[in-house]
């Protein structure tokens, strides 16, 4: 039976912070792009990263709020290498965009962790008109990740160092729509729930990774592709459902269970492995 802060295989628990866990490792010299950095697990994850020395690209549709989570990490770490990029998921342009002007920097890419999502929308359409939790969670990431595998393979190759893609999913991806994706009626505003498109973009999520790590391997690319379920953490991308703004206040009032508010669980996961690999 799962205890409560009980150490795990990694000897790491659920009260291990990113720190911890982090701890002892040099990431001078990365470079890691993280989606959705300007709020939650990706302002977490973006700051600890800068701790330990990697350069941040935090990819972000708020710049406003990112410019203001930028100057809390300088604040809090001198030397840290943290810049904003503006980056809306829910547009493909924008994906493009971002894609063109990072590749134009001629900056490395080691890490690319899409954080970024929204959960349990009511029913609307993206730019491109895909219903907007697959165009957020799943589609925008898609492509992306595709713009941006060329230059992780050439930092791969370069640098002898492993590259990392870390897509943030859910266990939610269990409770999609009874026939899983629904690829013919992705737009159907009838039989449309919020929480069952939620799941379904998450499914998504997994899938592409899996696939994703097959190919990089059969293809002999020196990059891993790893999907990860953060827990239950109160941040704001419940924001949309009143119910779970109302669980958002319950998980800030009971710190020691397993729905965290330090933001911590993610990072836990993703740099955990990263460090038994003894790759950074």
């Amino acid at each position: 039976m799962w205890r409560l802060s009980s150490k795990g295989a990694s000897g790491f628990s659920s009260s291990s912070t990113a720190e911890e866990v982090t701890q002892g490792i040099d990431g001078s010299g990365l470079t890691a792009i993280v989606t959705g950095a300007s709020s939650g697990i990706g302002t977490e994850t973006a700051r600890v990263l800068a701790l330990r020395g990697v350069h941040v690209v935090m990819a972000v549709r708020n710049m406003a709020a990112c410019r203001e989570v930028k100057k809390a990490i300088v604040k809090e770490i001198p030397n840290a290498k943290v810049q904003a990029m503006e980056l809306d998921l829910s547009s493909l342009a924008s994906v493009r965009k971002f894609a063109s002007e990072f590749k134009s920097s001629g900056l490395p890419l080691n890490i690319l962790i899409n954080n970024a999502g929204i959960m349990a929308t009511p029913f609307m359409l993206s730019k491109d008109n895909i219903e907007l939790q697959f165009a957020t969670n799943h589609i925008g990431h898609f492509l992306l990740t595709n713009l941006l595998l060329e230059t992780m393979g050439k930092t791969a190759r370069e640098s002898s160092k492993e590259g990392r893609i870390v897509n943030v999913s859910s266990r939610r991806h269990q409770f999609s729509y009874p026939e899983g994706i629904r690829f013919d009626r992705i737009n159907d505003q009838s039989g449309y729930n919020r929480f069952s498109a939620y799941g379904q973009s998450k499914l998504a999520n997994v899938l592409h990774t899996s696939e994703l790590a097959r190919r990089l391997k059969e293809d002999g690319v020196d990059i891993t592709a790893n999907s990860v379920h953060p827990g239950a953490i109160a941040t704001n991308i419940i924001r949309h459902n009143s119910l779970f703004r109302s669980m958002n206040t319950i998980l800030h009032a009971l710190p020691g269970i397993a729905g965290k508010c330090l933001l911590k669980n993610v990072q836990q996961v993703i740099l955990n492995f990263q460090k038994q690999r003894n790759k950074i």
